[in-house]
């Protein structure tokens, strides 16, 4: 029923993507991050409904006579750059056949990032992505979080098995990120129903980040906590909320999950993070010693054997920093902290030029919201393998339509304010009458 139900939404929608390009890219992020096709048990699960609905968009781009334009602006332009050195990084790989094979996949993510780039141009269009992110991640929200109040927290919390987020850090992480969105669609909801269902999501997502037993997510989640309640024009009030849901969010966790918190002052004695610092050590060692890095796929024994303090401990990057480092060089990890800044200064450029501009309000709303999800990002992602989840690729996305737009609509003014003093201004010399 599931497989049918699904294969019915995804070929239903394929003639309005052919009609409206937009349609198809919220359709691909839906798929791309929530990934309904895990969630069945037959035919669909191994169906390719992301290549469907990437085909019919891309036909729909050609087809369609709206204006086709991909904004270039800086960080576009460094996420050109970004895309081009992967590929570069690739053909002088370690490991040339698995890496070709990871650059595959990840450059698929790219080409939907610049049509999505193409595509959303609209407020209503940003407005439906944040929603499609909201749902479908705040599906696995919900779900965790009531998993996390039946079993008290004794079990953890696991992503959609086969996904970037089928671990319980990355669905954590995933979630943390999510709470600032819906926070942004609750205040801007004029319906009550609406409100108190994305109060109630948000509170789960909470929990379930916690059920997760995520270090890394209790560090994310504290520094988007303190960045939102810094940025929210609501202190008091807001000051209040988290000072009440914290402590009813931790009486869910057992002595277990409290333990594990706890190890995180004492990471000389964690062999997991001990794990973590040698593979960070053996990327830095393997930059220094290829300017290109190793290209993907380089967490194999024979690498650490070559570049790691220990050889023996072979693991994951678990770091995005360290993760460009190593797999694309110096030159990798600059261009990828380059985009984080650039697209945090075009965030921090829309809330100072809308602070007092009624009508774009909205816009200083969401821009801070999605600073606040992408300081979320920032710390867990220090832990975790996710340089190239595509949610922070959507939310720069989002940030640069919605800066192109906040530039429209200020230029507009502007030209409308000199049009009508050139009206009430007398030409030069002419005499006044009193």
């Amino acid at each position: 029923m599931r497989d049918i139900l699904l294969t019915l939404i995804i070929f239903g929608s394929l003639p309005l993507i052919i009609k409206t390009p937009a349609i198809g890219g919220l359709m691909w992020v839906w798929v791309s991050v929530m990934n309904p096709h895990t969630m069945s048990w037959g035919f669909a699960m191994h169906f390719p409904f992301a290549m469907t609905i990437a085909i019919a968009t891309l036909l729909s781009v050609l087809l369609t006579r709206e204006r086709k334009s991909l904004p270039l602006t800086p960080i576009t332009w460094t996420l050109i750059m970004f895309v081009l050195w992967m590929n570069v990084t690739t053909s002088l790989a370690l490991f040339p056949h698995t890496s070709f094979e990871q650059l595959n996949k990840v450059m698929k993510i790219m080409l939907m990032t610049f049509v999505i780039l193409m595509v959303i141009k609209k407020k209503e269009d940003i407005h439906r992505l944040i929603w499609v992110l909201v749902i479908s991640l705040g599906y696995y929200g919900v779900k965790g979080g009531l998993f996390t109040i039946r079993t008290g927290g004794s079990e953890r919390v696991w992503g959609p098995e086969g996904t970037f987020i089928d671990g319980n850090n990355e669905i954590a992480l995933a979630l943390i990120m999510t709470i600032p969105l819906m926070y942004y669609l609750q205040q801007n909801s004029t319906r009550k129903w609406v409100q108190r269902g994305l109060t109630a999501m948000m509170l789960l997502s909470a929990l379930a980040a916690l059920g997760s037993y995520s270090r890394g997510a209790l560090l994310a989640i504290a520094a988007m906590v303190i960045f939102m309640w810094f940025k929210s024009s609501k202190k008091i009030v807001l000051g209040v909320l988290i000072a009440l849901a914290t402590p009813m969010l931790l009486f869910f966790m057992p002595a277990g999950w409290v333990g594990r918190m706890d190890s995180i002052s004492n990471y000389q004695t964690d062999e997991s993070a001990q794990g973590r610092l040698n593979a960070w050590r053996m990327a830095y060692n393997l930059a220094k010693d290829r300017f290109c890095g190793g290209g993907f796929s380089i967490y194999e024994p024979s690498v650490f054997s070559m570049y790691a303090p220990d050889p023996n401990d072979v693991h994951a990057a678990h770091s995005i920093y360290f993760q460009a480092l190593g797999e694309h060089g110096f030159v990798g990890l600059a261009l990828y902290l380059l985009l984080g800044i650039l697209t945090w200064r075009s965030g921090a450029w829309i809330i100072r030029n809308t602070q007092k501009v009624e009508h774009l309000r909205w816009a200083l709303s969401l821009a801070s919201m999605i600073q606040a999800s992408l300081v979320g990002f920032a710390v867990g992602g220090a832990f975790l393998s996710l340089l190239y989840f595509d949610v922070p690729y959507y939310l720069m996305a989002a940030i640069v339509t919605i800066r192109v737009l906040v530039e429209q609509e200020l230029r507009g003014a502007s030209v409308a304010c000199i049009l009508a003093t050139d009206k009430l201004t007398p030409p030069f010399g002419a005499v006044v009458e009193t």
